[in-house]
């Protein structure tokens, strides 16, 4: 799914909050190369993430084939559409012409009865002869389209499959449709769909198109700008809570709000508020939102993503593991825009004994060091109360018992507890690994040989 996509999913599910409507999803399916059932369900794992979800069963297009025919039918019936059977030959030569001549293709059998229906052909919506086609969009405004520039499009092929722009109308229609919230290149589509409602009779939607979204430098957003697809962004460590703001805020404004939870994007969404100008994907901005929804986030759901995060990265899950990261957590997420930082921030804590030793923690473990170590070992040995705020009272007065600053005590603490790793605060560290663990690394670093 990618990030355009979820946006503007996220923008109909705002507005059907708002308005107190349905939000639905529809998998139009009719290329069938392209919708393999992987290709599906990496959508659907998409709106998963980013919990929105269907108010009704999902519909899926392809199965709606014998519907579309019968619109189709009724096309053909009014005189809103007609049969064609031009050959490949002759359709490229019409088109070649048309084009000459400054025009969309109209086919020679517009207007031409044929004597055997029976022979292969494609069925063509009958562009109306009128000068202009009019769209009232809620976010660009009215639009005007000179219908000599648009073609007599195929609705049915001749192998008796329907095109995009006729089943999206009779979904639409069928489905209760009141609002067609989309990118704005679709715009074009709007126009055609706009005269195959007009000519079934049926009341057009409100079509809304919303602008792209571009890379940081402003050009259409590609790979050289990174990650696109929703996917990326959740294995690159974003919550989707903190997507849904980020998104909300591309081409969306409510004031100078840039935080905001569900319910309050909700309240305030309406299409009156989306601009027409492109938005520009921000990751600094991102990081900044996420690192805030990071620090809202439930602990112990921060510490399973956590895991996860440094599982794909090829840790091994070991006895103590999980304990030690939920404790470590609270301590660190401060320090973290993303998931992925905060493995980097937690992974003191599941470092494997003995510890590998940095050249600076190395060079902290002076004999001077280790005596002092030593101490403070039994005396921690003793302690009962693992508690941060008495852990780092004790470690005061233990510098203090010692007559030296923490200058001389904190540099060989830490670097026995984490051999060099980045860590929070002492007293955290060793509330994050628990008694026995600080314990089990103290004794290790005070037998190692320097």
């Amino acid at each position: 799914m990618h990030i355009g996509t979820a946006r503007t999913a996220l923008f109909n599910w705002l507005f059907a909050r708002h308005h107190g409507g349905k939000f639905l999803i529809r998998v139009e399916d009719t290329d069938r190369e392209r919708s393999t059932d992987a290709a599906v369900r990496v959508l659907f794992d998409g709106f998963a993430w980013l919990e929105l979800f269907s108010d009704e069963e999902p519909v899926f297009q392809f199965q709606r084939a014998p519907r579309h025919r019968e619109v189709v039918e009724e096309l053909l019936a009014r005189g809103g559409a007609y049969r064609c059977f031009m050959s490949a030959e002759e359709t490229e030569a019409a088109r070649e012409q048309a084009k000459a001549e400054g025009r969309a293709l109209r086919s020679p059998w517009r207007d031409r009865q044929p004597n055997d229906i029976s022979a292969p052909a494609v069925v063509r919506f009958r562009v109306p002869d009128v000068e202009h086609v009019v769209v009232s969009d809620a976010v660009q405004g009215e639009v005007r389209f000179a219908a000599k520039d648009l073609d007599d499009l195929v609705l049915l092929r001749s192998d008796g499959t329907p095109t995009y722009n006729l089943a999206v109308v009779a979904d639409d229609h069928d489905m209760g449709i009141t609002h067609v919230i989309r990118g704005d290149d679709h715009l074009n589509n709007a126009a055609r769909q706009a005269l195959i409602y007009d000519a079934l009779g049926w009341e057009r939607p409100v079509f809304a198109h919303i602008p792209l979204i571009h890379g940081p430098d402003g050009a259409k957003l590609s790979k050289r700008h990174g990650a696109q697809s929703v996917g990326e962004f959740r294995d690159m460590g974003y919550l989707p809570e903190a997507m849904r703001n980020y998104l909300a805020r591309l081409g969306w404004s409510h004031g100078d709000d840039e935080l905001f939870s569900d319910e309050q994007a909700i309240r305030w969404f309406d299409l009156d508020q989306v601009g027409r100008a492109p938005s520009r994907l921000d990751f600094d901005k991102l990081a900044h939102v996420n690192a805030h929804w990071l620090r809202l986030a439930d602990d112990d759901r921060l510490a399973k993503l956590t895991l996860e995060a440094l599982m794909r990265r090829g840790h091994d899950l070991a006895e103590g593991d999980e304990d030690r990261l939920t404790r470590a957590v609270p301590f660190v997420k401060d320090r973290a825009k993303t998931i992925l930082e905060l493995a980097d921030q937690c992974a003191f804590a599941l470092s494997r004994r003995p510890l590998a030793f940095t050249d600076k923690a190395q060079a902290a473990l002076t004999d001077e060091a280790r005596d002092r170590l030593s101490r403070l070992r039994q005396r921690l040995g003793l302690f009962r109360s693992w508690d941060v705020f008495a852990l780092e009272a004790e470690i005061k007065a233990f510098a203090e018992e010692e007559g030296v600053g923490m200058g001389k005590v904190g540099p060989p603490l830490r670097a026995a507890l984490t051999g060099g790793a980045v860590s929070p605060d002492l007293a955290k560290i060793l509330a994050a690994l628990g008694q026995a663990e600080s314990l089990a690394r103290l004794d290790d670093a005070l037998s190692s040989v320097a």
